[in-house]
């Protein structure tokens, strides 16, 4: 996981950058967000194109490829290491009409009780407007 910015009260926002810390995710908050950053991997392969023609050199851009088309999957932790929130935000963190940003809390519970404090710093980190009624799939 990679540092992506602090949040209130000794919280830390990380992006998930392997399929194992995705599947961390699930069995910390009991969610499929594993299956959604898998289907973005896949998918964010699928249109990568090599630059080189030569067999063994046709995945050297592919990290590079995947850092920037695929989008952010990332987890607030405490400082012991329990996992609070899950967002999915749109590539590089940067607005993309059409793209859907969904946060969610424990068992598909809503982040915002007790963590909008952290949602906003992680809002304010990105430049991105991270209301509940947005990005919250389950609002009623």
């Amino acid at each position: 996981m990679k540092f992506v910015c602090d949040g209130p009260n000794g919280t830390t926002w990380f992006r998930v950058e392997t399929e194992a810390e995705a599947e961390q995710e699930p069995a910390l908050m009991e969610h499929a967000v594993a299956k959604h950053f898998r289907r973005a991997m896949d998918a964010a392969t699928a249109s990568y194109k090599p630059t080189s023609s030569v067999y063994i050199e046709q995945n050297i851009g592919l990290a590079a490829h995947l850092q920037k088309a695929s989008p952010l999957f990332l987890t607030l932790r405490e400082n012991d290491g329990t996992a609070l929130v899950t967002a999915m935000l749109p590539p590089q963190g940067e607005k993309q009409p059409g793209f859907r940003i969904i946060i969610v809390g424990a068992k598909n519970g809503d982040p915002y009780n007790g963590h909008q404090d952290a949602i906003a710093a992680l809002s304010r980190h990105f430049g991105l407007t991270l209301d509940r009624a947005d990005c919250f799939p389950y609002a009623g």
